[in-house]
């Protein structure tokens, strides 16, 4: 890996001086070392590094990031770079800063502890920086050699290089193919996402207004994004998102009026093939919601039984209407939750 021409700072310079810099790091390590870094860390970075390093188009892996202890991928234009981040934690440069650490059994502590948290955890990574002139001290290599010793005592222990680890994550792990939500148009997002919220298409369209990103391209994402808006909406638009819901084996279900999810969501709970005796318990308690609360009664049928949402309406029935207002919002929530993790399985 290179770890850049000279140690500059960056975050200041122009784009075309950095990427001069990087193309001739590139140039002498090839020269240097015969073949080219298949890695890259400048450590003293700008907004635009890890972008120059993805068009450049020859790394395995860009280091320049702190955002996860795990791999993953960045898109930038058509090219998905994969990202090892680096860490500042479990890192020897502690011992030349204050408050870092000051005698090396702290930096032998530190190590074993990460260790054996994430390794009671299984699959995970830990990465560990280390410089030469900082961790080649004899008191401090000892330390580390402990903490080595330590670990490698452990079963489905593997010691890797960032190159390693890179090439296992692009075999293992590669980068996904799909339409991505944070690079779509706005008619094609609403189009997918306008009903996650029931007759509500209004919700995506302002999602769609954010600062849409990589981390929204997935269901947790998409979701994120979609309840920001509808959390800060008006009451009386939330009152009208309740009111776009169905009754639960309602009329509308009779008629087979109600909307692919609803139906389908319905009937996971067993609503399609209720008994008169059932049918009769859910006509009443609904009618008897929509007097009291002013809208239908909402539940996320997926994670309920006939048996489960009915004892809620018994339950929630007995509520003030600020109470269940509330409730029936986080309701909604959920179930568009449920609706997303399906759309993106």
């Amino acid at each position: 890996a290179s770890h850049g021409l000279k140690w500059v700072e960056y975050k200041d310079a122009s784009e075309a001086d950095e990427r001069a810099d990087m193309d001739e790091a590139i140039r002498l390590h090839t020269e240097i070392v015969g073949e080219r870094p298949r890695g890259w860390y400048t450590g003293r970075c700008s907004d635009n590094t890890v972008r120059l390093a993805a068009e450049e188009g020859g790394f395995d892996y860009v280091a320049d990031s702190y955002a996860d202890d795990l791999p993953y991928w960045s898109r930038f234009g058509d090219r998905d770079q994969l990202i090892v981040p680096y860490t500042l934690d479990a890192n020897d440069m502690r011992f030349a800063v204050p408050a870092g650490f000051g005698d090396p059994f702290e930096f032998e502590h530190y190590l074993t502890n990460a260790f054996d948290m994430l390794h009671s955890e299984g699959g995970r990574m830990l990465s560990i920086g280390l410089h030469c002139r900082l961790v080649g001290r004899p008191a401090r290599a000892l330390a580390l050699k402990r903490a080595l010793d330590h670990m490698a005592g452990h079963d489905g222990v593997w010691f890797a290089t960032r190159l390693e680890i890179a090439r296992h994550w692009a075999a293992t792990h590669p980068a996904p193919s799909f339409e991505r939500p944070s690079e779509m148009s706005k008619d094609r997002f609403v189009a997918l996402f306008g009903e996650v919220f029931e007759h509500s298409p209004w919700i995506a369209e302002r999602a769609w207004g954010l600062e849409l990103g990589p981390t929204h391209d997935t269901a947790t994402g998409i979701h994120a994004a979609l309840t920001r808006v509808f959390r800060s909406a008006s009451d009386e638009e939330r009152l009208a998102v309740l009111n776009a819901h169905p009754d639960l084996a309602g009329k509308l279900a009779a008629a087979k009026r109600l909307t692919e999810a609803s139906t389908a969501e319905q009937a996971a709970a067993g609503l399609d093939a209720l008994t008169d005796e059932e049918r009769a318990a859910f006509t009443g308690f609904n009618r008897e919601y929509v007097a009291k609360f002013g809208f239908p009664f909402i539940i996320a049928v997926k994670d309920n039984t006939k048996a489960s949402i009915l004892e809620a309406f018994r339950r929630r029935i007995e509520c003030d209407r600020a109470t269940e207002f509330a409730e029936a919002c986080r309701q909604v929530e959920r179930i568009a939750e449920l609706r997303l993790k399906d759309h993106f399985a």
